[in-house]
């Protein structure tokens, strides 16, 4: 009977359900409006930006055509006479402000285009033909103020170069840089939104706003979404961004020219292209929210002893997650309530022994690196995959003959000290523990999914830091009658297999791979209290390096020599840029 009546009490919480599919049906056509607004927006400022790349291609196209066609005259007959109509041509043109060419002599200076005399029978007297291997334009300028014409002018620079390469002659073209802009400050949206156009470097050439020209360059500031942007036109011809947040608060659209270095942009705010369907969206929102109140109120009135049970083992899942297991929930009555608590009980039993498990696998590494191993897929299946890593080795110079002096007793202490020591560092550089042998220990720090470098730093800093930290434990053994430790280390980087290493009934988290044994061979070579690292892990960090010195030396199954580093420190510098 307690079974059946509280079936017909959870039937009540059909009214809740359908509340979220009628919010579900809200917010998936909420989606689907915005993400349709922001395409037709996208769509929208890649055809009005084509449009007005388009006007200003056009226009640097009819004078590029006409260089173009300067560059093939070299070998052609009567070449001198078809160079200078060429030249008339572009000095005729709408909007070229001068054209000048200038020959190279062989003295190396520079002379302007020669005059043209005719002789007799339509011979060419006085004329010097000029010969180019190969021509091409090699730069159109950003636009810099013309005194002499009271105007911005762009500059179309062509070289021409002899068969060694070396340049003979130059073509250079001003242009007007407002007659360029005439076709898109023409267009209604130049006027209305805010748009630019930009060089290759970032710097503004023109905007809608006039105080930002001149101003700081285009990301200058370090805004995430104009980044964004800057990394967007390096990659693709043109193309749209979306800023961050939900829904964008900031979307970006750009087109680079064909004949130019420049690229237009243009910017709109979330709100502006998302205006219509955000007040739908808050308007939807209220309304629900009030009937999804009245929904958890009923709920609350009919199925309270559920909640207070939910509640309860609700506070005791919090328990847990803080390492308090607690005493088992009293369980209470026969029905889905009390089969859950049972359930919940028998779970936290095998959280218990898997705590146990846990517990083991991170002793000996920070929990907070344990947490972002367990999450990892290879943590808790044989095998594992490869990547690049940071190895760290140490051991103990002399340590060998040094036991045989002291009892099993106060070896065991002696090195137990030791390590205790040394864990501490590790686990503070976010280390993690392979295994200890002997006197020695095996440590790597894994980048996870990131960049290799912080983590190789890391390595270095936690060796460093070892050596120093065996000042004070030496000064501690001293207190105690024990003799003093020396320790060499070597650090290395490089490709291996990281996972679980075993067999399905006892694995261990390690690395496995070839640059494991160098490292090895890279301890064995450093002195009592030097850290002698390798030439992969100097070339990735050698900015944050101070080397004492350097040797080459062959190691054990390496082929050649390898060079090695020995580091007095971690530079104070600033990272390079």
């Amino acid at each position: 009977m307690a079974i059946k009546s509280l079936q017909q009490r959870l039937s009540l919480l059909v009214l809740l359900p359908a509340a979220v599919l009628l919010l579900l049906v809200g917010v998936s056509g909420f989606i689907y409006m915005r993400a349709s607004l922001l395409s037709q927006w996208q769509d929208a400022s890649i055809v009005k930006l084509q449009r007005a790349a388009h006007q200003i291609d056009m226009r640097l196209a009819r004078i590029t055509d006409w260089v173009q066609m300067f560059h093939k005259t070299s070998n052609s007959r009567g070449g001198p006479l078809i160079q200078k109509w060429i030249l008339d041509q572009l000095k005729a043109m709408k909007g070229v402000t001068s054209a000048r060419l200038k020959w190279v002599d062989s003295n190396g200076s520079e002379e302007s285009m020669p005059m043209y005399m005719h002789g007799g029978r339509g011979q060419m007297a006085g004329m010097r033909m000029m010969q180019f291997h190969q021509a091409r334009i090699a730069e159109v300028t950003s636009p810099e103020y013309d005194t002499k014409t009271g105007q911005e002018t762009i500059r179309i620079v062509s070289r021409f170069k002899d068969k060694s390469g070396k340049v003979v002659g130059t073509l250079d073209i001003s242009v007007s840089f407002e007659y360029l802009l005439e076709g898109i400050k023409s267009f209604g949206w130049w006027q209305t939104e805010q748009a630019c156009l930009i060089n290759e470097k970032g710097a503004y050439l023109c905007h809608t706003r006039a105080i930002m020209k001149g101003g700081m360059p285009f990301g200058g500031t370090g805004d995430p979404f104009e980044l964004a942007l800057l990394k967007a036109i390096a990659e693709k011809p043109f193309g749209t961004v979306l800023g961050p947040g939900q829904p964008s608060r900031e979307v970006g659209g750009f087109y680079r020219l064909k004949y130019a270095p420049w690229t237009i942009v243009l910017f709109a705010t979330g709100k502006k292209v998302l205006g219509p369907i955000i007040r739908f969206r808050n308007y939807y929102l209220a309304g629900g929210a009030v009937v999804i109140l009245l929904v958890l109120l009923f709920i609350r009135m009919v199925v309270g002893r559920m909640v207070r049970s939910f509640t309860e083992i609700s506070k005791a899942a919090e328990r847990i997650a803080g390492g308090d297991y607690g005493d088992p929930i009293p369980v209470r009555g026969r029905d889905e309530i009390a089969q859950l608590t049972r359930s919940f009980n028998t779970m936290v039993e095998g959280l218990k022994e898997r705590d146990f498990v846990a517990n083991t696998f991170g002793r000996y590494v920070d929990q907070g690196i344990a947490q972002k191993l367990m999450k990892l897929p290879e943590a808790s299946r044989l095998g594992g995959e490869k990547r690049e890593v940071a190895i760290l080795m140490s051991d103990i110079r002399g340590f060998t003959p040094l036991s045989e002096t002291l009892s099993p007793d106060v070896i065991i202490s002696f090195l137990n000290r030791y390590f205790s020591r040394l864990i501490e560092v590790i686990q503070e550089h976010h280390g993690i523990i392979v295994d200890f042998f002997g006197d020695g220990v095996l440590v790597f720090f894994d980048p996870l999914k990131g960049p290799v470098e912080p983590v190789i730093l890391s390595g270095v800093e936690c060796a460093l830091h070892m050596i120093r930290d065996m000042e004070d434990f030496n000064s501690e053994m001293e207190a105690d009658g024990l003799p003093e430790l020396k320790t060499g280390i070597g650090v290395n980087s490089g490709e291996v297999v990281v996972g679980n290493i075993g067999s399905e009934t006892r694995a261990k988290y390690g690395i496995v791979g070839s640059p494991v044994n160098i490292t090895n061979r890279i301890q064995s070579t450093a002195k009592g209290g030097e850290v002698v690292i390798s030439e992969a892990v100097y070339r990735r960090i050698s900015d944050r390096l101070e080397i004492e010195r350097s040797f080459c030396m062959p190691l054990k199954g390496v082929e050649e020599e390898m060079n090695l580093y020995v580091v007095k420190g971690i530079s104070t510098a600033s990272e390079k840029p």
